[in-house]
């Protein structure tokens, strides 16, 4: 278990009070718009040590950014992200599961593990996008 230090509680607390998912960049933005003396690597080191510890969820953007976000369990799931604005929906995904599990398996591999997020334009940008 990681010693929680005070920078790592920054980081936690920074990455609770965020909407959605947001890069190490700008959280460290946010950290240093709030005063705080953190240093860049400090905030990667301590987002990686929450994402390993399950802590938070971690992804890569469509662009290959790594994006963090709080995470609200610790049970496998699976999100819905908006690429305009970020809002992120936590979803199960049963369908994705079982088509994990027979491909593995029709290959012979055992003990596969998977990552889906699925990304689109919620229904508010979609709207927006649309001129409505």
């Amino acid at each position: 278990m990681k010693r929680n230090t005070w920078q790592r509680e920054a980081v936690r607390e920074a990455l609770d009070a965020t909407e959605g998912f947001i890069s190490a960049q700008a959280l460290h933005s946010t950290l240093h718009a709030s005063g705080s003396p953190i240093g860049l690597a400090t905030v990667y080191r301590a987002l990686g040590d929450l994402a390993t510890s399950g802590e938070a969820d971690s992804l890569q953007s469509p662009e290959g950014e790594s994006l963090y976000r709080a995470c609200t369990t610790t049970a496998h799931h699976h999100h819905l992200i908006c690429r305009n604005c970020g809002l992120t929906v936590e979803i199960e995904a049963d369908e994705v599961e079982a088509w994990a599990k027979r491909v593995a398996a029709r290959h012979g591999f055992t003990q596969a593990a998977h990552v889906v997020d699925v990304f689109g334009l919620c229904e508010n940008c979609t709207r927006l996008a649309a001129g409505e």
